[in-house]
């Protein structure tokens, strides 16, 4: 299978469980971020805004949002439930997106990279 080149051919190749939720994911960001850029490194979709904005990846039972250390340690509290790891929130196959505390998340990372010098 050809490796994908773009976030739409990204998506297209995954399960149907995963493309559900990388859809979801895609809608918030662009309303949360739309002037963040979209494409793809290291082999998943990423968004840059200022900077590092987030990436996305389909795993075999959940999506992976990879928000940064700092998000991750911010909403704590609300990630209770979620798999992570120090930079990642996972959203498991078969259960709702909690789309406000995404959106939230956006918003933060939008924040605190708006706080970086420019490059």
């Amino acid at each position: 299978m050809p490796k994908p080149e773009t976030v739409d051919e990204y998506i297209a190749v995954q399960p149907p469980e995963a493309r559900k939720i990388l859809v979801e994911l895609r809608k918030i960001i662009k309303k949360s971020a739309p002037d963040a850029q979209e494409k793809l490194s290291y082999g998943m979709p990423y968004y840059s805004l200022n900077g590092r904005l987030l990436y996305l990846g389909a795993f075999k039972a959940h999506v992976s949002l990879f928000a940064m250390p700092s998000a991750v340690k911010k909403f704590q509290r609300e990630l209770k439930g979620y798999g992570q790891t120090k930079a990642a929130i996972h959203f498991p196959f078969g259960q709702p997106l909690d789309k406000e505390l995404v959106r939230k998340i956006i918003e933060f990372r939008i924040a605190e990279n708006r706080t970086k010098p420019k490059k």
